[in-house]
């Protein structure tokens, strides 16, 4: 047990990650259990244990793709493995979903391999579709994001060598899912809205923190110009927490919306968050956008940001230009983004 407890990269670790992988277990179980049961009263507090479960496991991949959890690295990279089964992001590896992360950060860029809005423009009726399950709160932008995680090997010319890890994931998640829509039609139908709640979150969350723009970069060597650039990262990067005022709420989202701290300090873990915003920046509501305007934001552009969320960057904008952003955003005048999501390595 000892040598457990000293895995852990921090003391306190060992408290705060702990309490976030076992309540990740325990409401992963009493959500599937929940879904089960005949009250549908039940089956609605089972789907949201469970949405926020794999929400707080994929808060947790990103925590252990920045290594703040134990002090090998490759301790990290099999908690996130195992993970990865929890919130579905299992048709790849942990490598390539860290691999990205980690460019985005180094290069101060979101560094991709498909260009969603180019696929968008070339196809302007599955567009409308897409736009009309959007406009009914359906997460199809990312879900198209999903079907290619799941389809990974056989869609990205890069990851060919990842099909046999790939079909073996398909086989055996796709079997447990079409016999749980077999056997138990409700129980599989809640638990995929379980899981779009879960993008929704993750999205949510991603919409405003930068306004990079996005590059087709991810598989070659070109050179990131504005690689290390840690005024420009600051500038380009965005607060969006639940609360100021009342700490404990930002745990919903394990204190994601600190993003300027983490992009400041990476491997400053998620309970230390809330401390490093204020070291860095105080306790100003003018330096975060506020969550009344978040929401609004997002039900008020949910059907265009499939189009206008997301534009290609040359990084020629001045910090000018971001503190507008930034108070147009306060204003609820921003599209925000999507299809950001760390758990999609593409």
């Amino acid at each position: 047990m000892k040598k457990f407890f000293s895995a852990f990269k921090e003391r306190e670790g060992v408290v705060y990650h702990g309490l976030a992988l076992v309540y990740v277990l325990l409401m992963y179980i009493l959500g599937v259990a929940g879904l089960f049961q005949s009250s549908w009263l039940v089956n609605f507090i089972a789907t949201l244990c469970l949405a926020h479960a794999m929400t707080i496991a994929a808060y947790m991949i990103h925590e252990a793709g920045h290594n703040t959890i134990f002090r090998n690295n490759e301790d990290n990279a099999s908690l996130g493995r195992i993970l990865t089964w929890i919130c579905g992001a299992c048709y790849g590896t942990f490598e390539d979903i860290r691999y990205k992360h980690f460019r985005h950060h180094v290069d101060n860029d979101d560094v991709v391999w498909f260009d969603h809005t180019e696929f968008f423009r070339q196809h302007p009726v599955f567009t409308k579709f897409i736009q009309a399950l959007e406009y009914l709160y359906i997460p199809a932008h990312d879900l198209l994001m999903h079907f290619i995680m799941v389809f990974t090997s056989f869609i990205i010319p890069e990851r060919r060598d990842q099909r046999g890890l790939n079909v073996r994931v398909i086989v055996i998640r796709g079997t447990m899912y079409f016999a749980l829509l077999l056997l138990f039609p409700k129980v599989a139908i809640l638990y995929a809205i379980a899981y779009m709640i879960m993008m929704q979150i993750l999205r949510f969350m991603d919409s405003l923190q930068h306004d990079y723009g996005y590059h087709l970069t991810l598989f070659n060597k070109e050179p990131a110009p504005l690689k290390g650039n840690v005024e420009y990262e600051q500038a380009h990067t965005f607060s969006n927490p639940q609360s100021l005022r009342y700490e404990f709420l930002n745990w919903f989202t394990l204190n994601f919306g600190f993003h300027n701290a983490h992009h400041a300090r990476p491997i400053v873990p998620w309970y230390r968050l809330p401390a490093l915003h204020r070291e860095l920046y105080g306790d100003d509501p003018n330096l975060v956008i506020p969550f009344a305007a978040q929401l609004k934001m997002f039900h008020h552009f949910r059907v265009e940001r499939v189009i206008i969320g997301e534009a290609r960057d040359d990084g020629s904008e001045t910090l000018q230009d971001q503190e507008n952003f930034l108070q147009a955003a306060q204003r609820a005048e921003v599209s925000g983004g999507n299809a950001a999501s760390f758990l999609t390595s593409f």
